[in-house]
């Protein structure tokens, strides 16, 4: 069995895999140029690759349940981060860890051969192995494009635990649901978290938890790793800073932000101008004066009138951000945007809808289309530079 992500997702192939009741290995590829359309998740995990990227995943079973998952380009430091956990010092020997090979599952012999030495127990190893399957599993599912190979094989031996994949894949799924909803104050799991307002935090919060956050907000340590370090899950660990990070008390960067910083700031305009937006409104005078604002601000922005032909052109114009009036003849904006959520392409792409109405029924029906956002109408050239500046920012620094 292998294929294309495009056609078949991962879910579906982890579903197969379970229903065959298959025994193998999984092995998923992605290959990233920086000239691709990536989804929001996939730009921010990849927007520090040099033109080229490769990744790969290996995932292994026995008779339709899942035995280990492990990241194609093993250096054992995931196990190292959850022994942190644990606080097991030992570590094996340069000779020990030379002595497991090239072999493609080499973090599942670093497990046996820590457990064989009594350096940890079974249920460690076990609690290490459901956490790195839950780890993995969250990156593939959040995966839109890339390739698949399954192999049946002898199944990995000797096995230590196994896995039912259809719970562990419902509560991944919802976990990366619930994932998105963080974007765009957390964007990655391998996102730094520093300490932004020290005084803020001092005044706000309990001592212990100040404390805790500066042990840990010490912008070497990334989200993933935090979450390793506390044996929880990437969506605990994310929802627990979320409430600081929106205050702006806490900062979440790359670990090469610092350094491209000014280099950011002298290009601000340069990304503007490569950055698309195309307003959809059948009233004309709109249209063209959202053009007009735009455009004054170094943007190129294209207004298109008729919600018919300008779902179609949209697919070829591929915008950085869309403006959609709500109430409009043949189709409306809800429509719009359920649509363009339903394609791969525009999944992530930030949709704003102008609305005539400031009512809470308006806000609810455009959360649940999938839009971004709302203005209302009329507004002023600050309010709608302020919120195309505010998702424009996401996806300028997501293309970097």
């Amino acid at each position: 069995m292998r294929g294309n992500l495009s056609e078949i997702d991962i879910r579906s192939i982890l579903q197969l895999i379970e229903l065959g009741q298959r025994t193998g290995q999984l092995l998923v590829e992605t290959s990233f140029h920086n000239s691709d359309k990536l989804t929001k998740d996939e730009a921010v995990r990849h927007r520090h690759t040099q033109n080229y990227k490769r990744q790969s995943w290996f995932a292994f079973f026995r008779n339709g349940q899942i035995i280990y998952c492990q990241e194609g380009e093993s250096n054992l430091l995931r196990i190292d981060d959850y022994l942190r956990h644990y606080r097991v010092e030992m570590r094996l020997e340069e000779k020990q860890l030379a002595s497991l090979g090239l072999q493609s599952a080499r973090e599942y012999g670093y497990l046996w051969a820590l457990l064989e030495r009594n350096i940890i127990n079974p249920k460690i190893a076990q609690n290490i192995i459901h956490h790195l399957v839950h780890e993995t599993l969250f990156d593939l599912l959040s995966l839109h494009q890339g390739n698949f190979i399954f192999l049946q094989d002898a199944a990995l031996a000797p096995q230590l635990t196994s896995l039912e994949i259809a719970p562990l894949v419902a509560t991944i799924t919802q976990q990366v649901q619930e994932w998105k909803q963080l974007y765009p104050h957390i964007q990655s799991p391998e996102q730094l978290p520093i300490l932004a307002d020290i005084v803020q935090l001092n005044s706000s919060l309990p001592t212990a938890t100040v404390s805790k956050l500066q042990q840990w907000a010490d912008g070497k340590t990334s989200l993933r790793q935090l979450a390793r370090h506390l044996n929880r899950d990437i969506l605990t660990v994310a929802k627990a800073i979320y409430p600081y990070v929106q205050q702006g008390w806490l900062q979440l960067v790359d670990s090469v932000a610092n350094n491209s910083k000014t280099h950011k700031q002298s290009t601000g305009m340069q990304d503007k101008q490569r950055m698309r937006i195309v307003c959809i409104d059948d009233t004309t005078t709109i249209g063209e004066t959202v053009e007009s604002i735009l455009k004054a601000q170094g943007y190129e922005a294209i207004a298109l009138s008729n919600p018919l032909e300008a779902l179609s052109l949209i697919f070829r114009l591929q915008p950085d951000l869309i403006l959609c009036d709500i109430a409009m003849p043949e189709l409306d904006g809800y429509e719009i945007c359920a649509m363009l959520r339903q394609s791969t392409a525009f999944r992530f792409v930030p949709i704003i809808m102008l609305t005539g109405k400031d009512g809470f029924i308006d806000r609810v029906r455009a959360n649940m289309v999938g839009a971004t956002d709302y203005l209302t109408k009329p507004f002023g050239d600050t309010e709608l530079l302020m919120l195309v500046e505010k998702y424009i920012k996401v996806q300028s620094y997501a293309r970097t």
